[in-house]
């Protein structure tokens, strides 16, 4: 059997897609099942919508999600790694021109002077039969002598591949599909070359993957639609067919293709709310796939060791949020303290939260709180009432401290968080300060409760006060009860 090599070919016209994340973790996961390598390369022919800053978008997402490449533009640098590049199909057109021009010389694909009018005129009359439009071109029986002449007048041509005009079938086993059939008259003659001199996917798809020695093609269904062409072109430069496998389309909770209105779809969004990279890969995996072990929470290393094509569905796969989210959780309450407070830090400085260094408080304060969170995102409403810095007290606190009542409250309360001594206070200890506050000022229920509240957290609701105090310094505590009496 061939070292199996395989591709990851996204074109860099945005954020990596989830449906593109799973195909290149396929990808991935076949390469290194079997062995082989894993391959990247960008098809960035569409120059109005490609950039360099999507691609970088893109590889920084690959990147993101542990998805390291053996081959293809360098993460930082964007230089070719490897022996076959480049890997930007815009480096590679002189590549792309050579192999048209065997095809214009053994017969098989002609230059096409046909205008867009003449185009337009064809397919209004194809309507107006009811039938298919299929390009008809009095170009494609020309001697190649002739287009020759009137490209160096000066005349503008695309290059058209020659279908073959006997009636044939085309059969190959998708790997995923099963065997599929086209009847060659699916297709008229197509565009391989613009008349810009900028090579169309189908083309370029072959010839890369081809010279690449790309083994097994992955993709997504969509595509299947461009086998016949690529089947086509592959036989016409006598080039060695790949394996081809489609995958399922991915649907949001409504049965239709996900997109934008099922919220979001690109793994830098689900970055940024504060899902993990691990627990995302994992459930894009599982999400065409199964494991034959049965389970759902699975290291990279498990899904490498039972990855195989033949448990991949073809049906389509429905986006689940909310088992994203519980897949999330079970990841993020799994980390070690030490790791998950090192990923959940950017979003403090995003938020300027200032939090203790301290990594036995750190600890102490995840282990409160870790069980409420399923995202990173969640962690910044939980620790806001810790942050030692932007401590303000609220319109409804404000309303509680000038009840009656909440001074002489505010003020017991200073006091006997003071005659305590430095440090933080325990749990038993608030609890016992807070019955000493309720005999002293002589109340009870919300109007003890809620100014204590207010003079910790600055607003009268929120997170119960025995798990919040023993997680602030009661220097802190007595400058914010200070604050809350200016205020009473």
């Amino acid at each position: 059997m061939k070292k199996v090599r395989v591709r990851f070919a996204p074109s860099p016209t945005g954020y990596l897609h989830v449906g593109g994340a799973r195909t290149a973790f396929y990808n991935y996961l076949f390469a290194h099942r079997h062995e082989g390598q894993f391959i990247l390369r960008v098809e960035d022919t569409d120059e109005e919508r490609s950039t360099e800053e999507a691609l970088r978008l893109q590889l920084k997402d690959l990147q993101w999600l542990g998805l390291k490449w053996d081959e293809g533009p360098h993460p930082e640098t964007l230089e070719p790694m490897g022996e076959f590049g480049p890997y930007r199909q815009s480096q590679r057109k002189h590549i792309y021109q050579r192999q048209a021009q065997r095809l214009l010389e053994s017969g098989q694909a002609y230059y096409c002077f046909l205008t867009d009018a003449e185009i337009e005129g064809q397919k209004e009359a194809a309507k107006a039969l009811g039938r298919p439009h299929q390009v008809q071109s009095p170009w494609r029986d020309r001697p190649l002598a002739e287009a020759l002449k009137l490209i160096e007048e000066g005349r503008s041509a695309t290059v058209r591949f020659k279908v073959p005009e006997q009636r044939t079938e085309f059969k190959f086993k998708d790997l995923v599909r099963g065997e599929i059939t086209f009847p060659s008259d699916m297709v008229g003659d197509f565009v391989l070359i613009r008349s810009s001199g900028m090579p169309v996917y189908n083309f370029c798809c072959v010839v890369d993957d081809a010279l690449m020695e790309i083994t097994h093609v992955l993709r997504a269904e969509e595509h299947l639609s461009n086998t016949l062409r690529q089947i086509m072109i592959y036989q016409a430069l006598g080039f060695e067919l790949p394996e081809f496998g489609h995958l399922s389309i991915i649907l949001g909770e409504d049965r239709q293709k996900m997109s934008k209105r099922h919220g979001a779809t690109s793994c830098n969004e689900f970055r940024e709310q504060g899902y993990l990279p691990e627990a995302l890969k994992n459930f894009i995996a599982l999400l065409g796939w199964s494991s034959p072990s049965g389970q759902e929470i699975l290291s990279q290393d498990q899904m490498i060791e039972e990855f195989s094509l033949d448990r991949v569905h073809s049906a389509p796969a429905v986006f689940d949020q909310q088992k994203l989210k519980w897949m999330n959780a079970t990841y993020l309450r799994a980390l070690p303290d030490e790791d998950l407070w090192a990923r959940l830090a950017p979003f403090f400085q995003t938020e300027a939260l200032a939090l203790p260094e301290d990594k036995g408080w750190q600890s102490r304060a995840l282990g409160v709180f870790k069980t409420s969170m399923e995202t990173l995102a969640d962690a910044v409403p939980l620790f806001r009432p810790l942050s030692q810095a932007g401590f303000a007290i609220s319109d409804e606190g404000k309303d509680v401290l000038a009840w009656d009542t909440s001074r002489s409250v505010v003020e017991e309360w200073k006091a006997a968080v003071e005659a305590t001594g430095p440090g933080f206070l325990s749990e038993e200890e608030f609890v016992r300060i807070q019955d000493a506050v309720k005999e002293k000022a002589q109340v009870k229920g919300k109007q003890l409760f809620m100014p204590i509240r207010v003079a910790v957290i600055g607003q009268p609701s929120g997170a119960e006060l025995k798990v919040l105090v023993p997680l602030l310094d009661k220097q802190i505590l007595i400058t914010r009860a200070n604050q809350a009496l200016q205020l009473c």
